[in-house]
């Protein structure tokens, strides 16, 4: 998790947090709110949760100390609380990588010098620029493409240090990826990026191109490319037909914590992996529904339907037998076949996942296999059977709960035995 703690942003969140810090303690019309500051109640709670421990001891000092302290202050409460929220929504993460580290350590500086001594730099209005229109004409010139193609694309170069001394978020970008290769050696870098910072990704894949890291042209083990980077579309939320308006700059924003507070963590994962790189809506009404029209919900209870088939049947005395064990010759009928067919697609399809980092092929192919049992389960009778069909039936009913079990583990939703 890379944390934004240094430049413009967080500069940002000290300011508002300040602001509301001072109006506490001299009133809200001692001070102006600045007009790009962050608006949320979150802030407010910040300064009031410093203000009740600390008091106005923060009143007499400098703008900077002042500014410097509340930051800090803000982000050991923020961090924690989104190391929760992650954990709650299941995902844990390993490294909590700070930006301000970069900066401290002189790495971004390094990275910086690095390139001016490739000859990649000049510097124009008292800035430090990168050659970025030429880096990528000569990736595009590499390509095949023409003079005229690479004029029409109009590429600019990209502040790297800024006259007034302070290094640009792109500068930092470069020396994290760079520290990612060249540091921690890392085969394989995969970034999941906003759509908004769609042209962003040909300039930082050049940028490592120009430092001798190949952010595109150096293959990995397996002939792909080194850095790549998937672009997320923003989620529509929608209850009851009508959107549910969110905006970072009026705080209206809904949190990750908002939403699993209304919604169940398993139907979250399902709907956010449904399609990443179009635009979706999470419909917040379905994502609660307990029937077949809600996705995650259906895929489940064809799983539960399977466990508590299997338990019926144990205590009857018919454990699953071992493929070796069971006449799977005398699954002929077409539900049984089409439901052996849709089992022998998961490995091409967790591949397919795999090769385009899209987890909705598997939740795809998941409520494709659950509806293929539910056909089976209705056509064909297992309870009751004839010995040697009832364990061929429950030999194919135990591996559909085997790989739904599986699929559902992948795209980390849980698999309930009762519903």
């Amino acid at each position: 998790f890379y944390v934004n703690d240094a430049g413009h942003q967080i500069d940002k969140f000290a300011r508002s947090i300040e602001v509301r810090y001072l109006q506490l303690i001299n009133g809200e019309a001692s001070i102006a709110f600045p007009e790009d500051g962050y608006q949320g109640e979150d802030i407010k709670e910040l300064a009031k949760a410093y203000y009740d421990e600390h008091g106005d001891g923060l009143l007499n000092v400098s703008e900077q100390e002042r500014q410097d302290a509340l930051a800090q202050f803000g982000l050991s409460v923020n961090l924690p609380r989104m190391k929760t929220d992650l954990e709650r929504y299941k995902i844990h993460y390993d490294t909590w990588f700070y930006e301000s580290t970069l900066h401290e350590s002189g790495y971004v500086a390094d990275s910086v010098q690095l390139l001016t001594d490739r000859g990649w730099t000049y510097e124009k209005d008292g800035a430090l620029w990168l050659k970025t229109s030429d880096i990528l004409a000569e990736k595009l010139h590499a390509a095949g493409k023409s003079d005229e193609d690479i004029e029409k694309l109009a590429l600019k170069d990209d502040v790297l240090r800024r006259a007034n001394g302070f290094y640009t978020y792109f500068a930092a970008d470069i020396a994290y990826h760079r520290n990612k290769f060249a540091v921690r050696g890392f085969d394989k870098v995969v970034n999941i990026w906003g759509a908004d910072h769609h042209g962003h990704v040909a300039r930082l894949k050049g940028a490592m191109d120009a430092l001798g890291l190949d952010g595109e042209h150096r293959l990995d083990l397996n002939g792909s490319e080194r850095l790549d980077i998937v672009l997320m579309q923003l989620v529509k939320l929608v209850r009851d037909g009508e959107v549910v308006r969110m905006s970072k700059r009026t705080g209206k924003a809904i949190s990750l914590t908002d939403l699993l507070d209304e919604i169940p963590v398993d139907a979250c994962r399902w709907f956010f992996n449904a399609k990443p790189d179009t635009q979706m809506e999470f419909d917040l009404g379905l994502a609660v529904r307990e029937d077949s029209e809600n996705p995650v919900y259906y895929v489940q209870y064809a799983y539960a339907r399977i466990c508590t088939l299997l338990k019926a049947l144990a205590a009857e005395g018919y454990d699953v037998p071992a493929a070796a064990q069971a006449d799977l010759a005398l699954l002929t009928a077409d539900e049984e076949k089409a439901l052996i067919k849709q089992l022998a697609q998961y490995p091409v399809v967790v591949r397919l996942a795999a090769r385009d980092y899209d987890p909705s092929f598997i939740n795809r192919y998941l409520s494709e296999l659950a509806a293929a049992f539910h056909k089976f389960y209705n056509a064909c009778r297992i309870k009751g059977e004839e010995k040697d069909v009832l364990l061929a039936r429950l030999k194919l009913a135990d591996t559909a709960r085997a790989v739904l079990k599986n699929g559902m583990t992948l795209i980390g939703c849980s698999a309930p035995e009762k519903m």
